[in-house]
């Protein structure tokens, strides 16, 4: 098992969420809610997180198609 430093795993953090923000604020992924009528910054039970990871996912399987 690989043990990560405090400030490893905080960078690691940091770059994850500024990757979410670019995701987030891509023409692909806000094209990509529209499609299925989804607003991250209205819905309760979806944060942006689970939207970019589900996104994410879609589209990775996408391509992998």
């Amino acid at each position: 098992m690989v043990s990560l430093s405090v400030s490893q795993s905080r960078s690691e953090d940091a770059i994850w969420h500024s990757l979410k923000q670019a995701i987030a604020a891509s023409s692909g992924f806000q094209r990509w809610l529209a499609e299925r009528s989804l607003d991250y910054s209205t819905n309760d039970h979806l944060n942006m997180e689970q939207l970019v990871t589900c996104y994410l996912r879609e589209t990775l399987a996408t391509l992998a198609y």
